[in-house]
C-alpha cells in the first residue's frame, strides 16, 4: 500500500528527520535558541563528534541547519529565521569559510 502525499506521516518526515537525524546528534531545542553564536558552536561540536556523517564537519553542520530554515519555510517566525541566518554566517565563522 503507498502512503497518500498528504497523510500525517509523510507530511512529518522534515520533522522527523530533524529530530532522528542519524547524522547527527543535535541538542533539544537548538533551532529555537536566541543566541546565533550559541546554534553554530553547537552544530560544529555535534558535527564534530558524529561518526555516522558523510561529509566533512562544516558540510554536515551546514547543511542540517539549511534544511531546517527551508522545511520551517514560512511557517518560521521572522526574527528565528533572521537568528539562524545568523548562525550560517557564525558557522562560516567558526570554520574560516567566509
Amino acid at each position: 500500500m503507498t502512503k497518500n502525499a498528504n497523510s500525517p506521516s509523510s507530511n512529518n518526515w522534515s520533522a522527523r528527520v530533524t529530530r532522528e537525524s542519524n547524522a547527527l546528534r543535535l541538542e533539544k531545542g537548538v533551532f529555537t535558541w536566541k543566541d546565533p553564536q550559541r546554534i553554530a558552536e553547537s552544530l560544529r561540536d555535534s558535527a564534530e563528534a558524529s561518526t555516522n556523517r558523510k561529509s566533512e564537519p562544516f558540510r554536515s553542520a551546514m547543511s542540517m541547519l539549511v534544511f531546517y530554515i527551508n522545511r520551517a519555510g514560512k511557517n518560521l517566525d521572522p526574527g528565528q529565521r533572521r537568528i539562524l541566518e545568523q548562525a550560517k554566517q557564525a558557522l562560516r565563522d567558526l570554520y574560516e569559510k567566509n
